[in-house]
């Protein structure tokens, strides 16, 4: 299943009226909200500074009394130097949201943000089950930043062997106007100081670990002509690469007429798709 899709405003606000979640019996749902949850073990806590401590939480939204429901683990955005977590706009659609925060340079040094966003999944791959989740229906999605940490974490199968988990087991990756190449913030703590737009492709660049062996990916941007510079190219390549190795659940939205800010809201509308389409495609194998 491979797409490369332009899509106007016409039709990505098209989409919205057929791309819900939401079933018969999502609307009758109550939702709970578990707040301030430590993602790392007591072990590693016991290592960590207070900064570490303060930072390593998440927040869960679930349907009460549901089963086997879907997950989305998501990371803010902020260029890996601020923001907070806050749960995508994906409420009331009878999936589970996770919202996780990660230490931020530049008082964190490479790969802690990374190290972080793995502990998160890790958590959620192994504790969703006691809120009535099925581990294998854990999407990780993010944006801009955020999207750059989701994607490494889902490609990179290092992150999550750490905690004796494959990278495999997602469901799938949504990455909303995320980096490819290695993050501008990890080239300048690694020493870089060329231009910001200058690519580098190392082990901390998501195209460095481009395969056609791990989970479907969803890669969304925003229009070309008012996207951060090189950030739809970059998306592109990706989708471009990964289809020319093999891989056949890759799919690509340039969503014309919304920027690097904006096309998260659109993004929706296109993540709730893809988020179907991958389960569906998973029931019939």
């Amino acid at each position: 299943m491979i797409f490369r899709c332009a899509l106007s405003i016409g039709m990505w606000c098209l989409l919205s009226s057929s791309a819900s979640l939401a079933d018969a019996t999502a609307a009758k749902l109550e939702f709970g909200v578990e707040n301030n949850i430590a993602y790392y073990d007591a072990a590693a806590l016991a290592r960590a500074d207070d900064y570490q401590k303060q930072q390593s939480k998440l927040d869960v939204y679930y349907p009460k009394g549901a089963k086997s429901f879907t997950t989305v683990v998501w990371f803010h955005g902020g260029g890996l130097t601020g923001g907070s977590r806050y749960f995508p706009d994906l409420k009331d659609q009878g999936i589970a949201l996770v919202a996780a925060s990660y230490r931020f340079a530049p008082k964190a040094q490479p790969p802690a943000y990374l190290e972080d966003s793995a502990a998160a999944v890790a958590w959620v791959l192994e504790n969703i089950g006691r809120y009535g989740g099925d581990p294998k229906k854990v999407f990780v999605s993010g944006h801009s930043a955020g999207a750059y940490l989701a994607t490494m974490i889902a490609m990179d199968p290092k992150w999550l062997g750490a905690h004796q988990l494959s990278n495999k087991s997602l469901a799938g990756v949504i990455a909303i106007s995320g980096q490819m190449t290695t993050h501008f913030t990890v080239k300048k703590q690694r020493g870089d100081d060329a231009a910001q737009l200058r690519p580098i492709i190392d082990e901390y660049a998501p195209l460095y670990h481009a395969a056609n062996e791990f989970s479907p990916i969803c890669l969304i941007v925003g229009g070309r002509d008012i996207e951060f510079k090189s950030r739809v190219e970059e998306n592109e390549l990706m989708a471009v690469t990964l289809r020319n190795l093999g891989h056949k659940k890759v799919e690509f939205y340039e969503m014309a007429g919304l920027d690097h800010g904006t096309v998260e809201q659109g993004a929706m509308i296109v993540m709730r798709g893809f988020i179907q389409r991958t389960l569906q495609g998973n029931d019939r194998e």
